[in-house]
């Protein structure tokens, strides 16, 4: 297989990763008639065949109205997002890490000095005490 083959969308297993799993589109799992309440068996096959048909016929008129604008909308989107997340977010974010780091290493002398000596003292203070039950 070429490098250019690999690329191709596999044209049997469509989802292979199983990402729209949720999206539940047989008959049986719509539709359900109760032991109490059913219809005529004729009504109930040709319901299904109907199904069936209209969801086939639709999918494949939405998707051939809509499929390729949608797919190069989304391929935009998805290529703004990694240039956002290249370009700016991440560099922005390693900017921030750099600049904060001397405030960060300030508080934590401060919050060491101050509060880290008190707790110290309290903590010894304290363990000396001893609970004596019953």
């Amino acid at each position: 297989m070429t490098e250019k083959d690999s690329k191709l969308p596999d044209m049997e297993q469509r989802d292979p990763r199983n990402l729209n799993e949720h999206v539940k589109v047989q008959f049986d799992e719509v539709l359900g008639e109760t032991a109490g309440v059913r219809s005529i068996d004729c009504v109930w096959r040709n319901s299904a065949c109907c199904f069936n048909c209209a969801l086939s016929c639709c999918y494949k008129a939405l998707t051939t109205l809509c499929g390729l604008p949608l797919a190069f909308c989304w391929g935009c989107e998805f290529a703004c997002l990694a240039c956002y997340h290249v370009w700016y977010y991440t560099p922005f974010i390693k900017c921030c890490t750099i600049q904060l780091l001397a405030a960060r290493t300030l508080i934590r002398l401060c919050l060491d000095t101050f509060i880290g000596t008190v707790c110290e003292s309290c903590a010894l203070c304290f363990s000396r005490i001893v609970v004596k039950s019953g």
